[in-house]
């Protein structure tokens, strides 16, 4: 995907995120449509532990430490080769 289409791509995904977590009372609603036997308050604490600020911009701490997840991988044998990152900011 060229450069620039990859940042649309990446504002576009900011900004739909941005939004779930400016409305998360409506969004954890929608999101229960697709939950097994959760209920709110349950989809709710759930969502909070996966999308929060990190998932808007984890920074230089969270590459750091998905280079550092992806070498572990790699030494351990569980992918054939270390990928080269290259982040969209």
């Amino acid at each position: 995907i060229p450069s620039d289409q990859r940042k649309v791509i990446s504002d576009l995904l900011t900004e739909s995120i941005q939004y779930s977590l400016d409305h998360r009372p409506e969004a954890v609603a929608h999101a229960l449509q697709y939950a097994r036997d959760m209920g709110m308050e349950l989809a709710d604490q759930f969502v909070g532990m996966y999308v929060n600020h990190w998932t808007l911009d984890y920074g230089d701490q969270g590459r750091e430490t998905i280079r550092r997840f992806l070498g572990q991988a790699h030494e351990a044998g569980l992918i054939d080769h270390r990928p080269e990152l290259e982040f969209v900011e």
